[in-house]
C-alpha cells in the first residue's frame, strides 16, 4: 500500500515531522511519500494563507510522480479537501475531517485544541460544514502557533495540556489535537489530560489504510464525480493537464 502525504505548505521540516509520525503509526506496511507546496505560505495560520494552500494541494498532488492508493491531506483546517475528493481517482483523507470521525467514535462531545489564535473562527466554520457542530463542545487555540509548538515541543507541552483540560472542564469528552505542529504530542500528553487524545496525524493515516483496506470505488455521478476537463492558465502543466483531463 503507497500513500501519498500532502503538506500543503513550503515548510520541509514539517513535512518531515508529520512522516516521522506516521510511518511510527504504520509501520513497514505502509509506503508513505511526503510532498511540501511548492508556494504560498510557511505555515498556514490565516484565511488568506488557508486559500493559496488549497491551489498548493491540488498542485503537489499533480506533481507527485508514480500510482497511490490513497491521498493524506497533512494540514489540519483540510485545505482543498473536497477539491482533492474531486479530481483524484482514490481516497483522499483530510487530517481535520478523519480526526473528527474518530473523535466521534470516543465520545458523544468533542473538543479541538490547536495553535494560532486565527484557527478558531475558521475550525467553527469547518466544524459547521462538515456537519459536526452539535458534537463539539470546545474548541480552543493558543498563542504559538503549529510552526512555534513544533520548534520548541517541550516548552508547548504545558500550555496544550491546560487548554486540552479547559476543553474537558467545558464539557469535552475527547480532545483532538490539531495542526501537523503538534504531530506525535498526543502520546506525550495522556497522562496529563483526563479524556482520550486523538492525533490528527494518525487518525487521517489509519483512515486511509482502513479506506483502502475496504476497496472503496471513487464516485462516477454526484457532486465528487470526476472533475470535467477544462482549459487553465498559469497553472503547473501536471495540473493543467489534470484539469484538461489527461
Amino acid at each position: 500500500m503507497r500513500l501519498l502525504l500532502i503538506n500543503p505548505n513550503t515548510t520541509q521540516a514539517m513535512t518531515d515531522k508529520v512522516l516521522a509520525v506516521a510511518r511510527a503509526g504504520v509501520g513497514e506496511k505502509v509506503e508513505l511519500v511526503g510532498a511540501t507546496g511548492r508556494f504560498g505560505a510557511a505555515y498556514v495560520a490565516s484565511r488568506a494563507a488557508y486559500a493559496i494552500a488549497g491551489h498548493a494541494a491540488l498542485d503537489a498532488w499533480a506533481n507527485a510522480e508514480g500510482h497511490f492508493d490513497a491521498v493524506v491531506l497533512a494540514c489540519f483546517g483540510d485545505p482543498g479537501l473536497d477539491a482533492l475528493r474531486e479530481i483524484c481517482p482514490v481516497p483522499v483523507v483530510g487530517m481535520a475531517d478523519a480526526s473528527l470521525m474518530v473523535a466521534a467514535q470516543l465520545g458523544a462531545r468533542i473538543g479541538v485544541v490547536t495553535g494560532g489564535e486565527r484557527w478558531g473562527p475558521m475550525l467553527r466554520e469547518f466544524v459547521a460544514a462538515r456537519g459536526f457542530a452539535d458534537r463539539v463542545a470546545s474548541i480552543r487555540t493558543v498563542a504559538p502557533t503549529g510552526a512555534d509548538i513544533a520548534r520548541d515541543p517541550d516548552g508547548s507541552l504545558a500550555l496544550l495540556a491546560q487548554s486540552c483540560t479547559a476543553a474537558v472542564e467545558e464539557g469535552a469528552d475527547v480532545v483532538i489535537l490539531g495542526g501537523a505542529g503538534l504531530a506525535g504530542l498526543a502520546e506525550r500528553m495522556r497522562e496529563r489530560v483526563p479524556v482520550p487524545l486523538v492525533d490528527g496525524v494518525l487518525a487521517a493515516v489509519g483512515q486511509a489504510v482502513a479506506l483502502v483496506g475496504l476497496g472503496v470505488g471513487k464516485a462516477t455521478r454526484g457532486s465528487l464525480a470526476p472533475t470535467p476537463a477544462v482549459e487553465s492558465t498559469g497553472l503547473s502543466a501536471p495540473l493543467a493537464r489534470r484539469l484538461g483531463g489527461h
